[in-house]
Order: C-alpha cells, then structure tokens, then sequence
C-alpha cells in the first residue's frame, strides 16, 4: 500500500511525487502521458532560461524517482474509498491502494466528478471547472487533495508545481503529525 498516490505526472504532480518521495513516504504517480506541459516552451520558469515542456516533465520524472517515487503510465478510472484509504483502479485492470490521493490531472476534472468531489467554476482563461479545494488543498473527500491547475491554480508550470509542493507538504504533515519542513544545506 502506498502512503500517497499522485494522479497526473504534470508539474503539479512531480512536484508533489518529488517532496513526498523525498520525505520517506511510499509514492505512486499514474500518469496517463497527455499532459498539457508536454506541448509547451518555457522561458518563464524560475531558474531555467529555456526549455521544452517535455524536457521538464522529464527532469520531474526523474527527481521523483530519484527518491523512490514508483511511476506508472496508466490512465486512472475511478477511485473508491476503503477501510485503509483508496483503491485506485486503471485502464489497463491494474489497480493500486493508498492512504492518500492527489489529483493533479491539469484540465481534466472528468475523473473528480466521477467520483463526487465538488467542482466550481474556474477563475483562469478556457479553464471552465476545478476542484473545489481549501487553502491545504483538501478536497470534500477526507484523504482525496487536489493540486495545479485543477485545483484552481494558474497553468504556468512554476504556479502549478510550488502548489505540487504545498499541497505534498499538507499531506506528509497530516500523515506525520506535525508540520513538515524540507530544507537541504550546502555540502
């Protein structure tokens, strides 16, 4: 079982696998592979004076896993509340259990709905519905967090991944009981 599993490998979602990973706890990204940022150019992401979108999915890729994050292309179906949290179940049949569950699918808002997570309108330019979410990025699913765009947040990749982080921040610290902190020093 998996102690938080992210839906959507976008900025978002590395993000959040990154930190997750990072602090010990058991990380599982389903990434269907049709993320926006794979058509992207950036020359506004802190820290990078240019790169592909697809170069950056992949740096993000690589740092999750870098820290024991497991990645899986799949294409998640529906999402069901059990005794220990949520079995997560994928096109391909497979199907995953975790204590905790971060959608950061982008756009898509089609699985949130299926399983009755509230929606509002959103905010940003051609986003026409988020996740409905409090400032943690809880959604009305105790245990099911949101994050990125989906969660109402702007589309540039530098928004959407700082709130990968806070949201992964949020759920390590539920998970441990105290409020987590992430700070590396010079060697």
């Amino acid at each position: 079982m998996y102690e938080i599993a992210i839906i959507g490998g976008g900025p978002a979602g590395a993000s959040a696998a990154l930190f997750s990973a990072k602090a010990g706890k058991k990380t599982l990204v389903l990434d269907n592979d049709k993320g926006m940022t794979k058509r992207a150019w950036l020359e506004n992401h802190l820290g990078l004076l240019e790169i592909s979108g697809p170069d950056l999915i992949a740096a993000g890729k690589k740092q999750a896993e870098k820290f024991g994050t497991d990645w899986k292309n799949e294409s998640v179906t529906t999402i069901q509340k059990n005794e220990n949290g949520f079995t997560i179940e994928t096109e391909s049949g497979e199907s995953f259990e975790a204590a905790h569950v971060v959608l950061a699918t982008g756009v898509a808002v089609s699985l949130a709905e299926a399983i009755g997570l509230k929606t509002k309108e959103g905010t940003e330019p051609r986003i026409k519905t988020v996740i409905d979410v409090d400032a943690a990025g809880k959604t009305n699913v105790d245990g099911i967090w949101a994050a990125g765009t989906v969660a109402g947040q702007s589309v540039h990749t530098i928004i959407t991944a700082g709130d990968g982080a806070k949201v992964a921040i949020n759920v390590i610290s539920e998970l441990n009981g105290e409020r987590y902190v992430d700070h590396d020093v010079l060697k």
